[in-house]
């Protein structure tokens, strides 16, 4: 599926996060990627990426700074000349920007979750655009959380995830005539580094597997690796501006269904 790509993937810290599941599956898929890491991280990105198949490169990329971000389109430049797709995993808020704290959280903080959880797809987006348009047309792909309601402990990072559904929207709107796509998969919970830093998520994770009428692993982020290689790939070349998500069905549902529904018997179905 993904073949002779080129990828930049953003956002693997630990072996168990989304974007490592889905650099571990575009090598499987035939893809050649770069990681990107950030300050004391990187190493925890270092040793990550020893873990797939075939270890990539690492570059630093602090996605809130205008040096870094040209270097790394100076480095692919150099090294590819141009790039097929872009995994966009990168999200931050202050601890008091989280948890409960929505009505008292300073501006600043606030502020700081919408440049680096939002504004960034745009600044990355923007910096790899002479790449991502010098071949064949290239993937932007972006990590959701369903912002189309409130969720517990959530807060501004809820609100920062609305402004990234947004800014795909328009990134959609003025990259398509350019021959790039931009699309984001909003996730159901996985348990994963960021994950564990949201005060609720236990509660959370647990009322999903109740509605989704999927149900849903919270210790399996294939399914969401799977949809973001499908978006990369040339088999979504009709699609952008397009949330998918990959929840088990929980956003498509009003409130949680009964826990069994009961198969026709081999009698009524004979």
């Amino acid at each position: 599926m993904l073949d002779g790509k080129r990828l930049l993937i953003t956002g693997v810290i630990t072996h168990d996060s989304i974007a490592h599941h889905v650099a571990r599956r575009a090598q499987e898929q035939g893809a050649e990627i770069v990681l990107t890491g950030f300050g004391r991280a990187r190493r925890m990105t270092d040793r990550a990426a020893r873990s797939l198949p075939d270890p990539p490169d690492v570059l630093e990329l602090d996605v809130n700074s205008e040096d870094d971000l040209q270097a790394v389109h100076d480095e692919l430049t150099r090294r590819w000349g141009s790039v097929d797709g872009v995994l966009h995993a990168v999200a931050f808020a202050p601890p008091d920007a989280l948890g409960g704290a929505f009505l008292t959280t300073p501006a600043d903080s606030a502020v700081q979750a919408f440049r680096t959880s939002a504004f960034s797809l745009k600044a990355l987006s923007e910096a790899l655009l002479p790449l991502l348009e010098a071949e064949q047309p290239g993937a932007v792909v972006g990590m959701d959380f369903d912002a189309s309601v409130a969720w517990p402990a959530y807060d501004w990072m809820g609100v920062a995830k609305a402004a990234l559904e947004a800014v795909s929207r328009y990134l959609a709107r003025d990259l398509g005539p350019r021959g790039v796509r931009v699309n984001l998969v909003s996730a159901g919970p996985v348990e994963t580094l960021a994950a564990g830093g949201i005060s609720g998520f236990e509660q959370l994770a647990a009322a999903w597997g109740d509605q989704a009428p999927l149900g849903w692993d919270t210790s399996d982020p294939a399914p969401v690796a799977d949809a973001v290689c499908f978006l990369l790939s040339d088999l979504a070349r009709g699609i952008t501006g397009e949330i998918l998500h990959v929840d088990g069905g929980f956003h498509a549902m009003g409130a949680p269904g009964p826990s069994a529904v009961a198969a026709p018997s081999e009698e009524a179905s004979a």
